[in-house]
């Protein structure tokens, strides 16, 4: 296998834990926009070649704008089989399957773009090598939280730590085997 691809989420949240507002509502994630600032989402976006996402995500994304992720291997994990749209596969089957496969082929890492149903199955199966959170200086109070109970423990390591003029606070933490 190759350990050198990784499987990372790169995702923001509020303070409290939600990813989203009521009603896939994301307009808090407004309040840490800058001119000129992407939290490192391009230095991010250059180190993976192939990108899963949940098909609730990838609806709610496509309805937004195009598909940013047009141009990696991109993976929806849906239920619903559907024919591939350019390098877009619709993958109905084992989510553990897929990620090995992933893994044993060449490549770089493998980004991992919400929702919170993809997010709390690949932590299910431990399939998570690293977490790269955004904080969002807000409390919610309800929505769809990132961590549901019921997975399994697993230790991380904080890798870095950034904070930002903003108010945001982004965490890197790597899985420890």
């Amino acid at each position: 296998m190759n350990n050198n691809r990784k499987v990372v989420l790169y995702i923001a949240m509020s303070l409290d834990g939600y990813i989203a507002k009521p009603n896939d509502d994301l307009s808090f994630l407004n309040i840490v926009e800058k001119e000129g600032e992407d939290y490192g989402y391009s230095a991010f976006i250059s180190t993976v070649d192939t990108v899963i996402l949940g098909r609730k995500t990838y609806d709610w994304v496509t309805a937004q704008v195009d598909f940013p992720h047009a141009d990696k291997e991109s993976y929806v994990i849906t239920r619903t089989p559907k024919p591939s749209m350019g390098r877009t596969i619709f993958y109905t089957g084992n989510l553990k399957d897929l990620i090995n496969d992933l893994k044993n082929k060449e490549g770089k890492n493998i980004f991992c773009d919400g929702g919170a149903v993809l997010v709390n199955e690949l932590l299910k199966e431990q399939l998570i090598d690293e977490l790269i959170i955004s904080v969002i200086p807000i409390l919610v109070g309800e929505g769809k939280k990132l961590f549901v109970e019921g997975n399994p423990e697993q230790k991380l390591q904080l890798s870095s730590v950034k904070n930002y003029d903003t108010g945001l606070v982004q965490l890197h933490y790597k899985k420890v085997y």
